[in-house]
């Protein structure tokens, strides 16, 4: 067998302008791409199908609790606008023909179901105050919702917990009660915008992301398994050796970014493709 090795082409990464380590510098590889789109229509028929997508891999989490959990992403052409699940609709049973459209005063647009009007509350009021952010994702998980109860943040104990390494908020403001209200969800509004996790007391786990709903979502996987870790170690009485800060911030620069949470969801969503086709229905 004859092998003829072609060394990487230094000029590739930057006419590439590749943003990850992680991005091949070998040409005609397989590799995921981040999607470009011509009309708005294209953009929104991708968002929509990621988005329920998200939904379906909280099923596979076993995030579910009840009516609980909202998933929310940010319509391309009309950005008071946004796409979110449908009220008392199974993370397993959302599909594209019954996602809903809301705006920040929680008028559906489009749709037939009902909205969450906790849901409403806290990602309406999230998504006017920070137009950057494109998406965000909640569910009340059992380690999101346990570690969040000691109001601390999570320590960088393994490489995976360094992505979130300054670039997590701990949030007391109306800890452990409904957001019901706007205010209570204005008050939660105002501290979001520079992290992507967001552990709010005595409630759970948020995920807000400038990128989109795929980053949002495998960082709330990556945020409830960190939490389940964490956990863990604690109940072992040992005191964990933490990553130290300049390690955890490299870590975090690398394999930390929007980007690299939507690549993490690549694979995520090409198994739900292949075994769950009816969410595009």
């Amino acid at each position: 067998m004859n092998i003829s090795v072609k060394q990487p082409d230094s000029a590739l990464t930057k006419s590439k302008n590749r943003i990850s380590i992680y991005q091949p510098e070998q040409e005609g590889l397989i590799y995921p791409e981040v999607p470009e789109f011509e009309t708005y229509a294209e953009q929104r028929k991708h968002l929509k199908e990621r988005l329920v997508a998200a939904c379906r891999a909280f099923a596979q989490q076993g995030y579910d609790y009840g009516f609980a959990g909202h998933l929310t992403v940010r319509d391309p052409e009309f950005p008071e606008l946004y796409w979110t699940n449908p009220m008392c609709v199974h993370f397993s049973q959302v599909k594209v023909s019954n996602l809903i459209l809301a705006d920040h005063n929680g008028k559906i647009v489009e749709g037939d179901y009902a909205i969450n009007r906790a849901g409403f509350v806290l990602h309406a009021n999230v998504h006017e105050a920070h137009p950057h952010i494109l998406a965000m994702c909640h569910a009340h998980t059992v380690y999101g919702g346990a570690w969040a109860s000691t109001g601390l943040p999570l320590e960088p104990i393994t490489q995976d917990a360094a992505a979130f390494f300054e670039d997590q908020l701990v949030i007391t403001a109306e800890a452990g009660a409904v957001a019901v209200k706007t205010d209570s969800g204005k008050s939660i509004a105002s501290l979001f915008g520079k992290h992507k996790a967001i552990l709010h007391q005595n409630h759970g786990l948020l995920t807000a992301s400038s990128h989109s709903i795929e980053s949002a979502a495998f960082w709330f996987i990556a945020l409830e398994r960190c939490c389940q870790q964490q956990l863990m170690i604690a109940a072992t009485g040992i005191k964990p050796k933490l990553v130290t800060d300049e390690r955890a911030r490299f870590s975090r620069e690398n394999v930390g970014s929007d980007y690299i949470g939507w690549l993490h969801f690549q694979p995520i969503w090409g198994q739900l493709l292949h075994t769950q086709p009816d969410m595009l229905d």
